[in-house]
């Protein structure tokens, strides 16, 4: 009888030599041949330069895309644009108000000299004019308006047809309520709502709605009170 046939196995080892850790990124910062930075630069060195239109709308239409790609609805794309602006609009008044005359330079502390601060040096800091109306709501007395007619954050926007809803100005909104919170008038939030449709002459008008805390009308009526 012929015996079965003898299987032998062969182990073989195999060496693996892990690969070293990682380093973390850590970009390199550009600096020109004089070796300064924008950090080195004066605050009132730019206050009157203008920013080039069209570096402005591909930088923003940018952002735009980042965020839409990341949002599944209309609403959560305009609360990602307002939360990206928020930040912006808390360390814009300090700059505003260092850029202001030593004379004139002050925080507003009362609700009126905020709008008016909102309405004219923000827009002007921003858009190189002011808006184009405040107003108060006639039905809450804690609403107030702040209105554009032609927001130049929606000026290089094509928006489809199923996100017709969609206004880009939310950014705006957000640097505002930056803006306030920073000044210490809290705020419930504020948004950018569509004004224009069937406006001909201005079918981009946006008004931007301020919803301010019961505190801070609280505060504003004891001003009144002490005169």
């Amino acid at each position: 009888m012929a015996s079965p046939p003898t299987t032998t196995t062969t182990t073989q080892t195999l060496t693996i030599t892990p690969l070293p850790p990682r380093k973390p990124f850590v970009p390199a910062l550009r600096t020109p041949s004089n070796r300064k930075t924008i950090y080195d630069r004066n605050l009132n060195r730019t206050k009157t330069a203008e920013t080039s239109l069209a570096s402005f709308a591909y930088l923003f239409n940018t952002l735009i895309s980042y965020h839409h790609a990341l949002s599944p609805s209309v609403a959560e794309l305009e609360s990602r644009l307002n939360r990206a602006g928020y930040p912006i609009g808390l360390k814009l008044l300090d700059l505003l108000l260092y850029r202001q005359p030593p004379r004139s330079a002050a925080r507003p502390t009362r609700l009126l000299d905020l709008l008016q601060f909102v309405h004219t040096t923000l827009w002007r800091a921003l858009f190189n004019r002011s808006a184009d109306a405040l107003e108060q709501s006639t039905s809450k007395k804690e609403e107030y308006m702040i209105v554009d007619n032609e927001p130049v954050v929606n000026t290089y926007i094509s928006i489809p047809k199923e996100m017709s809803q969609l206004n880009c100005a939310a950014f705006v909104a957000g640097v505002v309520e930056g803006v306030c919170d920073a000044a210490g008038f809290e705020t419930e939030g504020v948004s950018a709502h569509w004004a224009g449709e069937g406006d001909e002459m201005w079918p981009g008008k946006t008004i931007f709605l301020l919803r301010f805390k019961e505190s801070v009308l609280a505060r504003e009526e004891a001003f009144k009170n002490a005169g």
